[in-house]
């Protein structure tokens, strides 16, 4: 729960940050949320083997396909070593569509920490499909399985 309430803090952080807003008229869909989900067994991002992670992201969808928002991640795992790790992904939301009010997928580029060390990745491709009860992450060409939201929540409207 301490994790969920890091995550809201942040969001909360990000709502106050002035960003270029959308004409009204063409947004097609808003998406929020904040949470954490599980991922099924044998999800793995180099080497790292995961179980779950937290999110927060918002973002606004146009009818265009372009679209302007926030997505932070972090990913929870287990190196080779056997060592707890955690992943940091920081993206800005460039582009995106909703299917209905269900679903919702959109994308851009992240900064990835590895959380090992190492210095962050720039620049990472990065795509979500978000629904009110999953998230699904493409980081670069590793398309993680879809993790199920078991705290907190996901809203597209």
């Amino acid at each position: 729960m301490m994790r969920l309430g890091f995550v809201l803090s942040v969001m909360l952080g990000l709502a106050s940050v002035p960003t270029p807003a959308p004409v009204a008229a063409e947004d097609v869909a808003g998406v929020t949320g904040a949470g954490e989900a599980i991922f099924p067994g044998g999800a793995t991002l180099g080497g790292l083997s995961l179980s779950g992670l937290t999110l927060g992201q918002g973002g606004f969808l146009a009818q265009d396909g372009s679209a302007t928002g926030q997505f932070q991640a972090v990913l929870y795992g287990t190196s080779l070593l056997g060592a707890r790790q955690e992943v940091a992904v920081e993206g800005e939301v460039r582009n995106g569509f909703a299917v209905g009010l269900g679903s919702a997928t959109f994308s851009g580029t992240a900064t990835v920490d590895m959380g090992d060390g190492t210095p962050p990745l720039l620049g990472v491709p990065f795509t979500v499909t978000a629904s009110t009860g999953s998230l699904g992450l493409i980081l670069g060409a590793t398309a993680l399985p879809t993790a199920a939201v078991t705290a907190g929540g996901i809203t597209i409207e």
